[in-house]
């Protein structure tokens, strides 16, 4: 198993406080999703700066969702944004989640910042596109689902050349793809019913502000167990990949 290419995790954030009752942290909630076990899995720090490998030393990568705004552009994120283009262009499969989706955004040209209508939050039914159902990736989910969100921030226009695979009320870019084995999905099929209501909770001072109502949110909270079908999907790519 070492003597393969691991599954690279690069690592963009830690989980709010509220969650450490709830074991783990986003790499390994992903590497769980993926089927992957954690001695085949090689996390890096993104913050930190690295180090990172050669693109080509890793069977595939998956970048984390984090609390930083991919507007600040921090050194380390433009460091990780130029390390993910070498991957893209290498072929390396890659997925992008929340955070990680708005990064790899940015990094193939597209524009983030923060979403005009607020923040999105709690268990919000995604819609994909006619094309997901042809894509290597999220052909494998319904074609309306539920799935967990958490983010202020958003690809408000997606990278030249990259395929939109859906969309939600407060989200226009809930995932897509780039090229043939990148993608970004702003939900997390990572989080579940336990983990959302922390983060509804978290944002409770600006829902507020913006006349939205927080118990509703925690009543609407759901499983959403169709999304993990992506983490499962992705992990059998990248071992085909190995």
């Amino acid at each position: 198993m070492t003597s393969r290419k691991p599954l690279l995790i690069l690592k963009t954030g830690r989980k709010i406080p509220s969650l450490d009752p709830i074991p783990g942290d986003y790499e390994d909630w992903i590497a769980a999703g993926m089927g992957w076990e954690r001695a085949a899995v090689r996390v890096i720090d993104a913050a930190a700066g690295g180090p990172y490998p050669e693109p080509a030393a890793v069977a595939g990568i998956a970048i984390t969702g984090s609390g930083s705004m991919v507007s600040d552009q921090a050194p380390w994120m433009r460091k990780a944004a130029d390390w993910l283009v070498g991957a893209v262009r290498q072929e390396v499969p890659v997925l992008g989640i929340c955070f990680g989706h708005q990064l790899l955004a940015h990094a193939l040209g597209g524009r983030v910042d923060d979403n005009p209508r607020g923040v999105e939050v709690g268990t919000v039914e995604v819609r994909l596109t006619e094309a997901a159902a042809l894509d290597p990736l999220l052909s494998v989910l319904p074609a309306r689902l539920p799935a967990q969100l958490s983010h202020r921030q958003s690809v408000l226009e997606l990278p030249p050349e990259a395929t939109l695979l859906g969309s939600s009320a407060m989200e226009p870019h809930q995932g897509f793809a780039f090229g043939s084995c990148a993608w970004g999905v702003q939900f997390h099929p990572e989080f579940d019913e336990r983990i959302t209501p922390c983060f509804v909770q978290h944002y409770r001072e600006i829902l507020a502000e913006r006349g939205r109502s927080v118990e509703a949110l925690l009543a609407a909270i759901r499983p959403a167990p169709e999304s993990r079908g992506l983490l499962q999907r992705f992990g059998a790519l990248v071992r085909e990949a190995r």
